[in-house]
């Protein structure tokens, strides 16, 4: 199976686990998929590929479904709830740094194998996880911010909360998604490739989170629809004016 194919259907199958996390435990389970993806984004980050004619890092799509489940938590319960899971992926980039570097400390015995393997992923994961954790904190705060902002100048104009769902969705998204683009290659990869590949990282990791943020507006309906509180909408807004 081709790369490519393979991050369309990793896309497919990652919003589709949001969707079903949602469904099933509503809000625990947007807070459960921002710690899995939290996690998992900043160690296949390491990982470059090529795919689509560019060379790119992976973790972009895991980390753009974070995005999409903020925009959920907005849209169905309000700004607090999307900011409470902008401080659980923070709070796990943290507690994870920790753990992973006190593995570092032990003696591993002569019958170790996985050792070797272990430090050299996870000695460069500090690096990683810090530039991550200042990015993410950045830019997920702007994103919740932009969102609210959105459905503020919608509602006011529109006078109707449900509509412009697909605005302030790709709105809020988009332009926060390309500063973290530029933050974190700059943060994360500078002095470890060439100029060119961090342009090339960057543009690549931009056109990737153009499509994943696309592709995400009909989850974000969807899970809208998915929702088990009957005053989702109502809540919103109350937070919204708050």
């Amino acid at each position: 199976m081709s790369n490519e194919s393979i991050l369309i259907l990793s896309l497919i199958i990652t919003y589709g686990i949001v969707l079903i996390l949602f469904y099933m435990l509503q809000e625990q389970g947007l807070y459960l998929w921002t710690i899995i993806a939290t996690i998992a984004a900043n160690i296949e980050v390491l990982i470059v590929v090529n795919a689509f004619g560019m060379e790119m890092t992976l973790g972009n799509i895991l980390f753009a479904s974070t995005f999409l489940v903020t925009d959920i938590a907005s849209e169905v319960y309000g700004k607090q709830t999307a900011q409470k899971t902008v401080l659980l992926g923070i709070l796990t980039s943290i507690l994870f740094i920790l753990i992973s570097q006190s593995w570092m400390l032990y003696r591993p015995a002569q019958t170790d194998w996985a050792a070797p393997a272990i430090r050299t992923i996870f000695s460069n994961t500090p690096r990683m996880m810090l530039t991550s954790l200042l990015v993410y904190a950045f830019v997920q705060m702007l994103d919740v911010w932009l969102y609210h902002t959105w459905w503020d100048f919608t509602n006011r104009h529109f006078g109707n909360s449900r509509r412009f769902l697909w605005l302030r969705n790709n709105g809020s998204t988009l332009i926060s998604q390309l500063l973290n683009a530029a933050l974190f290659t700059c943060g994360a990869f500078w002095g470890t490739y060439r100029i060119q590949t961090l342009v090339s990282i960057a543009v690549s990791s931009y056109l990737i989170f153009i499509v994943t943020s696309l592709a995400d507006t009909p989850f974000v309906y969807a899970a809208r629809k998915l929702s088990k509180a009957p005053s989702a909408i109502h809540t919103a807004n109350r937070q919204n004016v708050q």
